[in-house]
């Protein structure tokens, strides 16, 4: 099963210069529930946002450059390859271009309702089927947000 696992403005914006354009601790811990002891499926840039590989987790980065190595990363060079590393059972956690190329069977999505600016954008998920939805109201300098899970 292929999951993506990401938070979307409400402009498609997701992240800009590296890093996420908000601080969402509820979603941070969502994020973490929902990816401990699965095999992560992400770009060199999104494995270099992180001050160290996350615990619990299998990092497989995907990237075009045959020299890049770190600690903790297990390097793919196709999403074909990356899914065998991970016998078929990945979150997907981005960027923009590696959410292109991999068709999802279920979104984990964080809708943010804020309009930052970015240079990391994903498109609006069209034709799924929202199955749950919990809505929070924006608390101080923090907007609001919704978890969201879609199907096809």
């Amino acid at each position: 099963m292929i999951t993506f696992h990401l938070a979307r403005a409400d402009n498609g914006v997701i992240g800009r210069d590296g890093t996420l354009p908000w601080h969402l601790p509820a979603d941070l811990k969502r994020f973490k529930r929902e990816t401990m002891g699965r095999a992560m499926i992400m770009g060199r840039k999104t494995f270099d946002s992180f001050p160290a590989p996350l615990p619990g987790r299998r990092h497989i980065v995907l990237t075009r450059d045959t020299e890049w190595r770190a600690d903790g990363a297990e390097v793919s060079y196709s999403p074909e390859e990356a899914l065998a590393l991970a016998d078929g059972d990945a979150a997907v956690i981005g960027g923009a271009e590696i959410f292109a190329l991999f068709t999802p069977d279920r979104i984990e999505l964080t809708e943010v309702h804020a309009r930052p600016e970015g240079d990391a954008i994903v498109p609006a998920f069209t034709g799924w089927r929202e199955i749950a939805r919990e809505d929070f109201p924006a608390e101080g300098d923090r907007p609001a947000y919704s978890f969201v899970t879609l199907v096809r």
